[in-house]
């Protein structure tokens, strides 16, 4: 399973994917799963930090183009010649078109930081915050034309505490992230988690935790919310 990753800030969650899929092969899982592509669409952290890993690293900057489809053909171009079976958008900031999100339809992965549908868009924390909610969390989905829209395929939900502002209850939400978003990419590189045709489906939620490398029991799994 070959992956392009998209970034836009620090690589946190390009870095997770890495780490955890070297993680797999070394316990002889993942054996067919790679990063071939990571690509930015502005200078980032994120793009210098997988050039350091050694990934192909592809900068595709909107000044750089007459127009977004003309930047978007070039980055759906890399991600073709690559050979790239899935798109993981990894803290990925811009805001995909219509026709790209098509062309790659039931292919492109998103993490977003809060229980789809609830808190679409940004300041999903604060929002939280400011809602009373008794509850957070993370979503990965499958990336629609709308946004923060898809198929659900994993959630990871957390309680909000009294004490928490924006910044600490983001930084919780952020280590369900860290680990939500690579047992889904190994579920699929696995077997255990299926998609297709835009359809999520996990036959066997037990393999599926009987067989990651990550920490998952103590962790995620009393977190998680199966779609």
């Amino acid at each position: 399973m070959r992956l392009a990753v998209y970034v836009s800030g620090r690589g946190g969650y390009m870095l997770r994917l890495a780490d955890h899929i070297m993680a797999g092969q070394h316990a002889g899982q993942n054996a067919g799963c790679k990063i071939v592509l990571v690509a930015a669409t502005k200078t980032c952290a994120g793009l210098d930090l997988a050039d350091q890993r050694g990934f192909a690293t592809s900068l595709v900057a909107r000044s750089d183009f007459a127009s977004r489809a003309a930047q978007e053909e070039v980055l759906a171009k890399q991600i073709e010649d690559a050979g790239a079976d899935w798109i993981c958008l990894a803290g990925y900031m811009a805001v995909l078109s219509a026709s790209f999100v098509d062309r790659f339809a039931g292919r492109i992965i998103n993490i977003h930081p809060s229980l789809l549908p609830e808190y679409k868009g940004l300041d999903t924390h604060r929002r939280v915050l400011e809602a009373g909610d008794a509850v957070h969390g993370a979503t990965v989905h499958l990336v629609t034309p709308e946004l923060d829209d898809g198929p659900i395929i994993l959630q990871a939900s957390l309680k909000v505490d009294r004490s928490d502002d924006a910044d600490s209850l983001a930084a919780r939400v952020l280590t369900l992230e860290h680990l939500l978003y690579p047992f889904v990419i190994e579920s699929l590189a696995t077997g255990v988690l299926r998609i297709e045709n835009g359809r999520v489906s996990w036959p066997n939620q037990r393999d599926a935790l009987a067989t990651t490398t990550l920490p998952i029991e103590e962790r995620l799994g009393p977190h998680l919310i199966w779609p």
